[in-house]
């Protein structure tokens, strides 16, 4: 198993947000850079960070620290939030990212999906975001017709590195994950599935482990 820890950024700080609302955020570090070498110095092999802003506005918004946090760590990282098309991708990896994480454009362009993962094979992961199940877009402020197992299966055989996979309304509430739809969603399909929203303690962290050893969760 792998323990990821995340990194959230609003206007250039670290927050956590409640069921990811803008308005509902609580900042608990204002140097990206120093949480990021905290994460390192504390045993994380992987850390994910989100641009929030950026997921909004669907271009990115914090790169100055972005680039910050790359600089200050030397393990592998991965971003996801506002990556829209392939020159975004590839400006993120040029700038250390091992991988990026494609979200509201996986749902409304999959083959925008398939094109990064032949150019950039091994450095795409596909974010899903569900609210009752149904895929939510656009920093989480439209929900979808889609469901999070059908849209996952639409990336089979396209080469993506992982799936990251949010219940949103766990997301910062520290109330314990979905067990029933992460394991779902990992029986659904062959692409590792990371899991993310509600993780608070290291039980939440043993159940995920027993309900499916496809599942790594993301605190």
């Amino acid at each position: 198993m792998i323990v990821i820890p995340a990194i959230d950024l609003k206007e250039g700080k670290c927050v956590r947000l409640e069921q990811g609302l803008m308005d509902k955020d609580t900042v608990f570090n204002d140097n990206p850079a120093a949480q990021a070498r905290a994460w390192q110095d504390q045993g994380a092999e992987l850390l994910h960070i989100v641009d929030l802003d950026g997921a909004f506005a669907g271009e990115p918004k914090n790169r100055g620290a972005i680039e910050a946090i790359v600089h200050a760590i030397s393990i592998p990282s991965q971003l996801g939030g506002g990556i829209r098309d392939i020159e975004t991708i590839e400006a993120y990896l040029s700038l250390g990212l091992s991988r990026v994480i494609i979200g509201t454009a996986a749902q409304r362009n999959p083959e925008l999906v398939r094109e990064a993962c032949v150019k950039f094979p091994g450095r795409i992961v596909v974010g899903i975001d569900a609210k009752n199940g149904m895929v939510a877009v656009q920093g989480w402020a439209e929900v979808t017709d889609v469901t999070a197992v059908e849209l996952a299966k639409k990336f089979e055989g396209f080469g993506v590195s992982a799936i990251v996979y949010t219940d949103i309304s766990r997301d910062g509430m520290l109330q314990g994950p979905n067990l029933e739809a992460t394991k779902a969603l990992a029986e659904a399909v062959s692409i590792p599935i990371i899991a993310s929203g509600g993780v608070s303690s290291l039980k939440d962290i043993e159940n995920r482990w027993r309900s499916s050893q496809a599942v790594f969760p993301v605190l």
